[in-house]
């Protein structure tokens, strides 16, 4: 059973090993896909905008001040803030993509080394047997 189980893993690792590359360029080249399309869309809807909008206009606030009045753009900040979380957004995906790509690659290396360490663990057992054998055999013959 744990021969059957052993190969079961390992067929399974190296398929992952051998596939996940492809998977991660392939989201990749969909996300890249995903953002054309917006793109495509938004300059599709480019006409049916009306320019004299006053959403378009820039948001500015007067700060009077004692000198002179000061203009203060608003709309820098919220487009930063949209980088910012778009930015997170981004390193969340990345990290879930590393770690479903790790854990099973981790969990079957630690399969095979705990075989391994079994297997060394039986040998040493052995050993030891032989020598309490020996040494028993030893005291019989004295």
């Amino acid at each position: 059973m744990k021969v059957k189980l052993l190969n079961v893993l390992t067929v399974s690792l190296v398929t992952l090993a051998l596939i996940s590359p492809g998977a991660v360029v392939f989201a990749i080249v969909w996300g890249q896909h995903r953002e054309f399309v917006k793109t495509q869309n938004l300059s599709c809807e480019l006409p049916k905008i009306n320019i004299a909008s006053p959403q378009l206009v820039p948001q500015q606030k007067i700060i009077n001040t004692q000198p002179s009045l000061v203009k203060v753009k608003l709309s820098n900040n919220n487009f930063l803030h949209q980088l910012k979380i778009a930015a997170r957004k981004y390193k969340l995906a990345t990290i879930l993509q590393w770690i479903f790509l790790i854990t099973p690659i981790c969990t079957g290396i630690g399969i095979i080394a705990y075989d391994r360490y079994l297997v060394y663990r039986a040998a040493v057992l052995k050993e030891h047997i032989a020598i309490l054998e020996r040494m028993w055999q030893q005291s019989i013959e004295q």
